[in-house]
């Protein structure tokens, strides 16, 4: 992985596989989430195939293919998050979305809205399953290297899906093919293009740094429901989209968001000493969101109205 992630300048690699010993396993994923906010993970193929990773972009591929009244029926997912077409903010952005892969009825209402042949249907379940089993490990692992019990703190979370397309022409060399921004849930694994680039991340010292495309890697970060769940130990990584080649770029992305009705709170054993002090007020993801909207706050702002009085 050193081709891909170098050790201080980008994102650290985290092998799936690794069977060191559980405090070193562990301490380097923390260290990537409170560092950086994210990381790529490699050795994941026993849950996510390399052979259903590119089946699953050869379906992506086809779905942007549809015509535009076939698209648009992607509708009512969620405020803002079904079929999105280039817009006067984002004109060289399309995308389509579903509110939980984790929910096989909701992966079989995105297939009908598409008209999804069987091929692709079968495709996109075995993928959302994969993903979503993805998320549930990493949880674990993130609860075990903070040293907290149990292993069942994020099932029933929903996990959104969104696949992206990037029109990169000539002229837009140099534009951003998504404005500067966080993402509100709490995990996301993006299956990212394997030939083009443009993915950048903001360091601790506020430079961007380029994420080269790295095939056989998935890249995970952490939003602003991390922050909070962790009681601010997490980075919510702030990320754009650039535009460095005049070509069509995809990708595929999964956010596990938080839990479906409750308020997210950080796990009681995060508020022993030396942290006692709650920093945010419990939140709901819907309600967090709905910030982030209300108030223009895409880029963790949102936040900043969350603090808990001292």
């Amino acid at each position: 992985m050193d081709s891909c992630c170098g050790e201080n300048t980008s994102p650290p690699a985290i092998d799936l596989q690794d069977e060191g010993s559980t405090p070193a396993r562990s301490r380097k994923l923390i260290e990537a989430c409170q560092e950086w906010g994210c990381f790529r993970v490699y050795n994941h193929h026993s849950i996510l195939p390399l052979s259903l990773a590119m089946e699953m972009k050869e379906v992506v591929r086809s779905l942007f293919d549809l015509p535009p009244e076939v698209k648009q029926r992607n509708a009512d997912v969620l405020p803002g998050g079904g079929y999105v077409g280039p817009t006067p903010t984002n004109p060289l952005y399309e995308a389509f979305g579903l509110y939980d892969m984790s929910s096989p009825p909701d992966v079989e209402a995105f297939c009908a809205q598409l008209h999804a042949s069987h091929h692709q249907r079968e495709t996109i379940m075995r993928y959302a399953k994969a993903v979503h089993e993805l998320m549930i490990v990493i949880g674990r692992r993130l609860c075990e290297g903070l040293g907290l019990e149990g292993d069942d703190r994020f099932e029933g979370w929903p996990c959104q899906f969104r696949i992206n397309k990037y029109h990169f022409t000539p002229e837009s060399i140099g534009l951003c093919g998504v404005q500067i921004h966080t993402d509100s849930g709490f995990l996301t694994v993006l299956q990212d293009d394997e030939s083009v680039g443009g993915l950048e991340v903001m360091n601790k010292s506020g430079k961007f740094v380029a994420v080269d495309p790295c095939p056989g890697t998935l890249l995970l970060n952490l939003g602003d429901m991390a922050t909070v769940w962790s009681n601010g130990r997490f980075c919510n990584v702030k990320h754009r989209v650039m535009c460095k080649e005049p070509t069509v770029r995809f990708s595929i992305a999964s956010f596990l968001l938080g839990p479906r009705e409750d308020a997210i709170r950080p796990p009681p054993e995060l508020l022993e000493p030396p942290h006692l002090r709650r920093l945010y007020v419990p939140i709901t993801y819907d309600k967090l969101r709905q910030l982030r909207l209300d108030n223009n706050m895409r880029a963790g702002e949102v936040l900043s109205l969350l603090l808990a009085e001292n």
